[in-house]
């Protein structure tokens, strides 16, 4: 769609010819996400609602213990350092950020007294900065008053290199000032449209700063409270196993009225989805299970119970096979899959291709994920099961056997292809998930066919999603030639974030102790000179152009074979109310979880 046609809608929302919620929809059938659909009618003068919420217990306390599944248990409490989306749900429990995405991608506050907008003062016309106003009487779980100093150290502690925080994006080019004791200031190096980076959403949660000022920099992996979190949270802690078990309790001064409404929490880590799923949706053990990625036809059957239900969101995530652009056996200074490196043998296009066209991803979103997974060959997808109108895929393994003949790869006695040498063998890793081990097994068939030998890896989950920077078996060391996994859980608010996993300076490294998010090792001039001018661009238009042209280019190069979009799957309770967004943590709103009879 051209930015004309995208105007063209925008004049048609305006004059009430087209309503918000089908234009957003057309936005994400151009492979964008609700929130840029919904930062586009905003700047355009077009308001927004927040949901309302239907809580409705009358006091805090009184609701008992709410029991949550982690099949892949937390291992640290610091959301700067929370690699994995199990240590940021973990996280979230008990710290907040000062605002977050509603399911319609709007901005929600919670630490914020209000949200920023050009109307009220807060952002400045120019895109050069942005007033955040706190709430005032909000205390630490220790009693200390929260005030802008949090937020300035904040700033400090992630933007230091030596802190090593995988938050460091959001806080590097920013400048953060205290301009009342409950206000700061954020500055932009340039006119910058996404200002609701830092401080949202699960990279957005504060620490205080009289817990944690000792421990920057090179620090900042001493500190006992990157186990043991002192938050603003409705629950405070109280035992943290790591992998294993957090428990916490009421808070009774949490600043909002009648809340929470549970007296303990209790999240136990362990096992795996599909026992996750057996103990909310057919046994009724627990309230609340994370991420089950599990096979639709199992779902169905623990569902007929009537204990629980499966609660689908679709967000942005997207299981992919992703393609190792450097080299992970070579060494260079004491370290694999460096980014000085290129892999011997992806950076054959014909390669890749060829690989491309050996995903049955229909046949995967058919018989394994039923209605909680959609066949794409997009990397942006949102809420309705559609892709972009400029990528497409299919399954042939004739057509990949043409492309490898033709590129010179010729097959050998055993049937595996070669050429000047080299052979067409790889090693594909992945977590330990039945449906990820169906996937592998669909795959290596299919190339098996066209000449091409896969060795399958799984790791444990545990292992593979660890936030220990000295395991390499973690995914972003990522020591194999392919890798499967979703790259994005919850959702990133903004379109910026998430194609920010691509650019050169995201590189993961030794040096950066393996926290960019550029885990593909993947480089392009063009693609970060894109990404670049999205950044600054104001026009919402011209941004959301970039970012389909941003897209266009990741799935061209093959530089990941999207395989399905994935629904955000939950299993809850039939007594649990909460309120769910794809564009947020699960704990989104925890505050207002309650159990109704």
């Amino acid at each position: 769609m051209r930015e004309a046609e995208l105007r063209e809608l925008v004049a048609q929302v305006k004059a009430g010819e087209l309503s918000r919620r089908t234009f957003i929809g057309k936005m994400v059938a151009l492979g964008l996400s609700a929130p840029i659909g919904a930062q586009i009618l905003n700047a355009s003068g077009i308001a927004s609602e927040l949901p309302k919420s239907d809580y409705k217990p009358t006091k805090p306390g009184g609701g008992g213990r709410l029991k949550g599944l982690l099949w892949q248990g937390p291992t640290l409490l610091n959301p700067h350092f929370a690699v994995g989306t199990k240590d940021q749900i973990g996280s979230r429990v008990f710290y907040e950020p000062l605002a977050q995405w509603d399911p319609d991608g709007n901005l929600f506050p919670i630490l914020a007294a209000e949200i920023p907008s050009v109307a009220n003062g807060g952002v400045a016309a120019d895109g050069r900065s942005v007033i955040w106003k706190l709430k005032q009487g909000v205390k630490w779980h220790d009693g200390e008053p929260f005030t802008a100093d949090d937020c300035v150290f904040n700033w400090e502690y992630a933007r230091n290199p030596d802190t090593a925080a995988v938050t460091i994006g959001d806080y590097r080019d920013i400048t953060v000032e205290k301009i009342e004791s409950h206000a700061i200031r954020i500055t932009f190096a340039k006119p910058t449209p996404f200002w609701a980076r830092a401080f949202v959403s699960d990279f957005g949660m504060v620490i205080p700063k009289h817990v944690f000022e000792g421990y920057l920099g090179s620090k900042s992996r001493e500190a006992p409270n990157n186990l043991i979190p002192i938050g603003t949270g409705p629950y405070k802690f109280v035992e943290f196993v790591p992998a294993d078990l957090v428990r916490g309790e009421i808070n009774p001064n949490y600043y909002l009225e009648n809340r929470p409404y549970f007296d303990s929490i209790e999240l136990k880590g362990g096992g795996d989805a599909v026992s996750a799923a057996r103990a909310v949706l057919q046994t009724g053990e627990f309230d609340y299970a994370w991420n089950l990625q599990v096979e639709d036809e199992i779902l169905r059957k623990f569902e007929e119970n009537g204990k629980g239900r499966v609660v689908n969101q679709w967000g942005v995530n997207i299981e992919i096979i992703a393609l190792n652009f450097s080299d992970p056996w070579t060494e260079v200074d004491g370290e694999r899959s460096s980014p000085k490196t290129q892999h011997p043998i992806f950076s054959d296009r014909a390669v890749r291709d060829a690989l491309n066209l050996l995903v049955d991803r229909g046949s995967i979103a058919k018989f394994i994920y039923g209605r909680t997974g959609s066949a794409t060959a997009n990397w942006l997808n949102a809420p309705e099961k559609v892709t972009s109108k400029t990528t497409s895929w299919e399954i042939s393994i004739e057509k990949a056997n043409q492309i490898l003949d033709s590129a010179g790869w010729a097959k050998s006695p055993d049937g595996v292809r070669t050429k000047n040498g080299k052979k067409l063998k790889f090693l594909f890793q992945t977590s330990i998930n039945a449906p990820r081990q169906k996937t592998q097994a669909i795959v290596k068939q299919a190339c098996q066919k066209a000449g091409i030998e896969l060795e399958l890896k799984s790791v444990p989950a545990s292992v593979f999603f660890s936030s220990d920077v000295a395991n390499p078996d973690t995914y972003t060391h990522f020591y194999a030639d392919l890798q499967m996994w979703t790259p994005v859980t919850g959702a990133p608010p903004d379109p910026e974030q998430m194609m920010e996993q691509f650019t050169s300076w995201e590189l993961t490294s030794k040096a950066n102790r393996w926290q960019g998010r550029n885990v593909r090792r993947w480089r392009n001039d063009d693609y970060d000179r894109m990404y670049r001018a999205a950044q600054s661009e104001l026009d919402p238009v011209k941004r959301a152009a970039l970012f389909i042209e941003m897209n266009n280019l990741i799935i061209k190069e093959r530089v990941v074979i999207p395989v399905v979009w994935r629904a955000d799957v939950v299993g809850l309770s039939t007594s649990i109310r909460a309120i769910l967004t794809p564009w947020d943590s699960p704990f989104w709103q925890l505050h207002d979880w309650y159990r109704e009879a």
